[in-house]
């Protein structure tokens, strides 16, 4: 069995662009559920001061989140508008082609990629089957 990757997103959102951005949000939000069945989890979240946006995507195995990364450039660019990179971090061992990307997405935006590798033991439970 591949070990599950949970990989987290930190942005601030952009002066003013709080509302428009939720609206876009939603939009994604829907669009990947429909389109990228083997993500597992896909969550986003902003701090209370509305200006930090976090999102939390949980897969099985790192071809999962090969298939998520997919189409991810589009996705990218329509969210720059509204988002600027404050950092990322993996958990679990990602292709070597994901790693690539998120390392050099962090060196070209400045921000800090942290990559815990090693998972140790734990279990993911579906909240409609528990």
């Amino acid at each position: 069995m591949s070990d599950p990757i949970v990989f987290i997103s930190h942005f601030q959102i952009r002066e003013g662009a709080l509302d428009a951005y939720r609206q876009l949000q939603r939009e994604v939000a829907s669009d990947l559920e429909a389109a990228k069945p083997k993500t597992l989890v896909f969550l986003t979240y902003i701090d209370t001061a509305g200006g930090q946006m976090t999102a939390v995507h949980v897969f099985a195995d790192a071809e999962s989140m090969d298939l998520h990364f997919e189409g991810s450039d589009s996705r990218s660019a329509a969210a720059d508008e509204f988002l600027q990179p404050d950092g990322w971090e993996i958990y679990g061992k990602p292709s070597d082609q994901v790693l690539g990307t998120m390392r050099n997405a962090a060196a070209a935006s400045g921000v800090e990629l942290r990559v815990h590798a090693e998972y140790v033991a734990g279990f993911l439970r579906d909240a409609q089957q528990s």
